[in-house]
């Protein structure tokens, strides 16, 4: 166990080391950011901040050196540079890293543990794009296999001549047959040291443009029916891990049960309604698995609470979010609203 008073480091300076860091706050620790860009928003509410390169290491090193465990806020970074880190326990382990920043090695990880994701197949170039497309079938979606995010390093196929229009990047990709789909939904659950897991109501998700828009819970019943299936897997998945830490996995409901979209080794965007709609926030509950005390309850503290974020210039509407008493604002502080960026999210909450 590792009391309050010690110092937590996180690896990655945006808005999730920032309510994690928050969250820690609460319980006594300090936190020490370690990340490559010096405008970081997750340093500036926490008690020590290293500004290096991933492949410092002796940054790392030093990093290391402050603190007592060491977790990270988002997939991709690089695996090798963390044997900087010694001694000091690094939860989640490398394992979740090497596993899910990698969408092909994510998927054939999880077919392992029994899940169905949808049709797919690594693609190196043209030609075995148009292999893929010939077994797959259109539509479909071409995606880099590291780094995407947010609608980022996709390319979506309607029909096959679409292909040749694409300027391929160099680097490997993996082609997704579309989803017939009623719902997205998410799994997120929590796992302590001991193997102890505690799920938090899987939220709807509305994406728009490739960017989570909206997460609603309780979802509705045609989710509601495919959790415990996703809800079993996810659990395989995080034991297979041996998972410390938040967890989660998001999901397609579809007539056929639930199909596998993506995991992500960390607190994540639609979880993020937990801070005042669950009795123990995903942030909080992450602190405590990774610092080996006991989970919290993950029930619902409301009827139903549903989250937005917000993109952009909406964050400029601040006056008008606030003025109505049942929503909560989290701003980022983020300099700059540039179009499709995530400058914070809003909580509303119905009590009765």
């Amino acid at each position: 166990m590792i009391p309050p008073g010690e110092t937590i480091g996180i690896l990655g300076g945006g808005q999730l080391g920032r309510m994690l860091a928050m969250a820690a706050a609460q319980l006594g620790y300090r936190c020490h950011i370690y990340a490559p860009e010096p405008d970081s928003i997750a340093a500036e509410v926490s008690a020590a901040f290293t500004c290096a390169a991933w492949d410092d290491a002796g940054a790392m090193a030093r990093f290391a050196a402050d603190c007592a465990v060491v977790t990270y806020e988002f997939e991709n970074v690089a695996v090798g540079p963390l044997a900087a880190l010694g001694d000091v326990p690094l939860r989640p382990n490398a394992r979740a890293l090497e596993v899910a920043q990698d969408r092909l090695s994510e998927k054939r990880f999880v077919i392992a543990q029994g899940g169905t994701p949808a049709r797919f197949a690594p693609v190196g170039g043209a030609a075995e794009l148009a292999a893929a497309i010939g077994a797959i079938g259109t539509p479909g979606v071409l995606k880099t296999r590291r780094e995407g995010y947010d609608g980022k390093g996709q390319w979506r196929i309607a029909a096959p001549e679409d292909a040749r229009a694409i300027a391929l990047p160099a680097r490997p990709l993996i082609y997704e047959a579309f989803i017939d789909f009623f719902a997205e939904f998410s799994v997120i659950l929590c796992r302590g040291e001991d193997g102890d897991i505690r799920f938090f109501d899987s939220a709807e998700n509305v994406h728009v443009g490739g960017i989570l828009a909206r997460s609603s819970v309780p979802a509705s019943p045609v989710v509601e029916v495919q959790v415990p299936a996703a809800r079993a897997l996810a659990a395989r998945v995080a034991a297979a891990l041996d998972y410390v830490g938040v967890l989660t996995l998001e999901f397609f409901a579809t007539a056929d049960g639930p199909v596998f979209n993506e995991m992500a080794p960390r607190v994540h965007n639609s979880g993020h309604w937990t801070i005042e709609g669950a009795v123990t926030s995903q942030f909080e509950n992450h602190v405590r698995a990774i610092c080996g005390l006991p989970l919290g309850d993950t029930g619902l503290a409301a009827r139903a609470v549903e989250m937005r974020n917000v993109i952009g210039d909406a964050a400029e509407d601040w006056p008008a979010i606030l003025a109505d008493p049942a929503n909560h604002l989290h701003l980022y502080g983020k300099a700059a609203a540039h179009p499709g960026r995530k400058m914070g999210h809003v909580t509303r909450l119905t009590l009765a």
